[in-house]
């Protein structure tokens, strides 16, 4: 008996973005590796590659995740 069970169901209602396939499934059907999500509704996993793009673009220009260097000399 196996201690747990591989979901191949999602929840109706849960949606991903699919990484491999470019597609937008209704519940989990590849991988966890593979996908985005879940999203709340079919279009926003539509745009869950615009979403990251963005999210990734705010990290980037994050000041708080570009600190200066300690000793203030930049070499390191």
């Amino acid at each position: 008996m196996a201690l747990f069970k591989k979901r191949t169901a999602g929840k109706p209602g849960e949606w991903y973005y699919c990484l491999q396939h470019r597609k937008v499934e209704e519940g989990p059907e590849c991988p966890a590796k593979d996908r985005f999500g879940p999203y709340s509704d079919r279009e926003e996993a539509t745009h869950a590659m615009e979403l990251a793009r963005e999210r990734n673009l705010e990290w980037e220009n994050d000041p708080r995740w570009h600190d200066a260097p300690r000793g203030g000399d930049g070499a390191g």
